[in-house]
């Protein structure tokens, strides 16, 4: 794990993140209070349980949000994306675990320093109620996958939600991507086995709808039939 300052002018998200709707001079604020901090796979960002947690924008890999139960299961409650935000916000302590599911680079900031500045700017606290409107609907979407009793439809639904995540423009679905999650934790997620995954994602390839590229890498090749089997 490696710290340095922020870089706004070269970030890859600041159009899509919460700060692209700051003016320069108040982003020159969050860049005197964050840093840029790197994560390697498995690397905590933040535990359950901390009162003097930090947020943080993630520009580039991919998180988890996950809580673990008392016998030591962990289940993923969330997953977080590039440009997308993780904190909570004027809250005493953190009620959830962030960990980095691949390496990432994230923006990280201070909680009361960067409260202070969502009390002072309502348009930040407009964009970031808007960042979690986004945030919230793809985690309602993958709930719906877990309500639906077919495997191939949960499966199909999550690499649909990567491949969107993935995509360059909003709303486009990328045709290439590397899966951010491993088979178990696909598994957990969707309440399958790794097993039934690992048909799945066979079958998949099988019909022409995927092609697998080493143990994480997708190709999708037929993008529409994918959708068809999620509605």
């Amino acid at each position: 794990m490696s710290r340095y300052p922020l870089q706004c002018a070269t970030c890859a998200v600041r159009e899509q993140a919460v700060c692209a709707a700051l003016t320069e001079a108040e982003r020159g604020e969050l860049m005197r209070i964050g840093e840029h901090r790197t994560l390697e796979r498995g690397d905590a960002l933040i535990d359950a349980g901390e009162d003097n947690y930090a947020c943080a924008t993630l520009i580039s890999g991919a998180l988890k949000i996950s809580a673990i139960d008392r016998d030591g299961t962990e289940r993923i409650v969330a997953l977080v994306h590039p440009a997308g935000f993780v904190g909570e916000l004027f809250t005493p302590t953190a009620h959830h675990h962030v960990t980095a599911l691949t390496d990432s680079l994230v923006c990280l900031f201070p909680r009361k320093p960067y409260e202070k500045l969502v009390d002072a700017y309502p348009h930040m606290a407009h964009a970031l109620l808007r960042r979690s409107a986004l945030d919230l609907a793809e985690t309602r979407s993958i709930i719906d996958l877990i309500g639906r009793r077919g495997s191939r439809e949960r499966v199909a639904g999550l690499l649909l939600v990567f491949a969107r995540a993935a995509a360059c423009d909003p709303g486009g679905v990328a045709t290439q991507f590397d899966m951010p999650l491993t088979r178990g934790e696909i598994a957990g997620l969707l309440g399958l086995t790794i097993e039934t995954v690992s048909r799945r994602l066979t079958d998949f390839s099988r019909e022409g709808i995927i092609k697998k590229e080493g143990a994480r890498g997708v190709k999708i090749l037929d993008a529409p039939k994918l959708e068809e089997l999620v509605r």
